[in-house]
């Protein structure tokens, strides 16, 4: 567009100039070797003109025919770079798609209408190459000569960063990305892997330095930094929960700005409040993240936040914290425990059932069964919410990468992931069982056998009861024969005493005379098994 304008700018300057002269009609004269040459302006005008433009052809033709050799020579160059380049562009393609034998092929071809001075990707087409057909070691070497390149380093380490990775050179690994940060810190990859390795290595200033460059260089979003920085000050803060309560209190503090609901922070930072002796904090923490999402481990801190608390305080405590979660599994669940603890059976049995229609899964079925097993002691029954249990979903953990953990983590061990641990079930659940659109609490509630009581049969009257028979038992040293008075005081004994209770040991009065009452007149009684004769009978009336 330019270069149009400066034409027309020319083309309109040169009309303007003839304009000029035709209007101003005059003659030259040259005097030149006794010969006079006279002519008009304009005629001379266009003739200087006509010159000029034949002395600039002139010199064009000679430029080109003195520089056709080379010109010739840069365009077969040319030709044969556009052909090198068009080679390294299939050969990268055919690296990307797996294609060894075609990469290995572009790469020679390339290598051959290219110098690797002149383009480095060579260098990564022969890697890609290598690495392909199974060739680390020349892949390494490869890359090593990328990494003392200044204009491709960074490819170069975070390829060799890959290899130490694969080989499992976690050292090694870590060392390339330090290294790489320190020329390129706006790398993702280097930032991140430097990252979660001072996080395993328990360098956590360091590593919240390098977030905070990471988030000034806008490499990561605000959402996602503002969530690993408080991840790694809830991983500091419970570090220096021990020796130093109120850094620990501080940094979790900091942490619940930047997460609101990260609930080991605010765990830390209620376990830190209460070793200052103050309650009130304490209970404000938690129940800040209570409201935002009811949580197990919350609860219990809550709950148990005095030592001192009778199980009747500490249900109040639970009931609290259901009015503020009302209709909440979670809720529900710390109410039916702190009850059980209160041996306030008939809430806790409520609460839990409530939780089960809300949520059948493995927790709720377990605490129905510790509350059967308090309230009735029916193996019956307990057995029923044991199988329930077992065919129940399971409960929510802490779950990274497959991994499940009793406590929460900042990062994840099989991967080292930083905030990898979420509340959530395991993979490897079972669903629970649902028939023809029913809950399967209700079916299992519906399905609870009844109490089984033990029958006492009530005492014959004196005119109707069968006459006792009294049998002496001999005891194992030697054979005693109790006198009647003994025998007869010990017919008054409630239960049997040589009946051999379930853990297997002998009872105490192993040997004492039993009644027995109930048999018949004609009963032949029990024979002595020593002396072969039928025991005598004694009858008290």
């Amino acid at each position: 567009m330019v270069r149009l304008f400066i034409f027309l700018v020319v083309v309109l300057a040169l009309g303007w100039g003839f304009s000029w002269l035709a209007d101003r009609p005059g003659l030259i004269s040259i005097t030149w070797q006794d010969h006079l040459i006279e002519t008009s302006l304009m005629v001379a005008a266009t003739a200087m003109v006509a010159l000029v433009g034949a002395a600039m052809l002139l010199w064009w033709i000679v430029g080109v025919i003195w520089t056709s050799p080379y010109s010739v020579r840069r365009y077969f160059r040319a030709r044969k770079r556009d052909r090198g380049y068009q080679a390294l562009s299939t050969g990268l393609i055919a690296a990307g798609a797996g294609n060894a034998l075609l990469a290995r092929k572009m790469s020679l071809r390339t290598r051959g209408l290219i110098s690797a001075d002149q383009e480095p990707l060579i260098h990564l087409l022969e890697a890609q190459a290598a690495l392909i057909e199974g060739k680390h070691d020349e892949a390494r070497k490869k890359f090593e000569q990328m990494a003392e390149d200044p204009e491709t380093r960074e490819l170069g380490l975070r390829g060799l960063y890959m290899e130490a990775r694969r080989l499992g050179a976690n050292e090694a690994a870590r060392q390339y990305a330090e290294k790489a940060v320190e020329h390129a810190p706006y790398l993702p990859w280097a930032a991140q892997a430097t990252l979660e390795s001072r996080s395993q290595s328990g360098r956590w200033d360091d590593a919240i330095r390098l977030l905070d460059q990471q988030r000034m260089a806008n490499i990561l979003e605000k959402p996602q930094a503002e969530r690993w920085k408080a991840v790694l000050l809830t991983a500091k803060a419970n570090d220096r929960l021990e020796g130093d309560p109120k850094g620990a209190r501080d940094d979790a503090m900091a942490a619940l700005k930047l997460a609101k609901d990260l609930v080991p922070a605010a765990i830390i930072a209620a376990k830190a409040w209460l070793r200052e002796d103050n309650v009130r904090k304490a209970a404000s923490t938690l129940e800040g993240v209570w409201k935002l999402g009811p949580h197990p481990e919350i609860a219990r801190a809550y709950i148990r936040a005095r030592s001192g608390d009778s199980t009747v305080d500490r249900l109040k405590r639970a009931e609290k914290l259901e009015a503020m979660r009302p209709n909440n599994i979670e809720s529900l669940l710390a109410v039916a425990q702190a009850a059980l603890d209160a041996q306030e059976f008939k809430k806790a049995r409520a609460k839990a059932e409530a939780a089960a229609r809300m949520e059948a899964r493995e927790a709720v079925y377990l605490l129905l069964a510790d509350i059967e097993e308090a309230e009735t002691g029916d193996q019956g029954r307990v057995r029923h919410w044991m199988a329930q249990a077992l065919r129940a979903p399971r409960d929510p953990a802490w779950v990274a990468d497959g991994f499940v953990s009793e406590k929460w983590l900042p990062l994840s061990p099989v991967t080292g992931r930083l905030d990898a641990f979420e509340w959530k079930a395991p993979f490897d659940q079972l669903e629970g069982p649902v028939e023809e659109g029913s809950l399967a609490a209700d079916t299992a509630i519906a399905s609870l056998p009844p109490v089984t009581v033990s029958e006492v049969k009530p005492e014959p009257r004196a005119e109707e009861a069968p006459k006792p028979i009294l049998v002496p038992v001999k005891p194992a040293a030697q054979e005693v024969k109790p006198p009647q008075k003994e025998l007869a005081v010990a017919a008054k004994t409630p239960a049997p005493a040589n009946v051999t209770p379930k853990d297997g040991k002998p009872p105490e009065n192993e040997g004492e005379p039993v009644p027995f009452f109930g048999r018949p007149p004609d009963d032949p009684g029990v024979k002595d098994p020593d002396a072969g004769q039928p025991a005598t009978r004694l009858r008290l009336f």
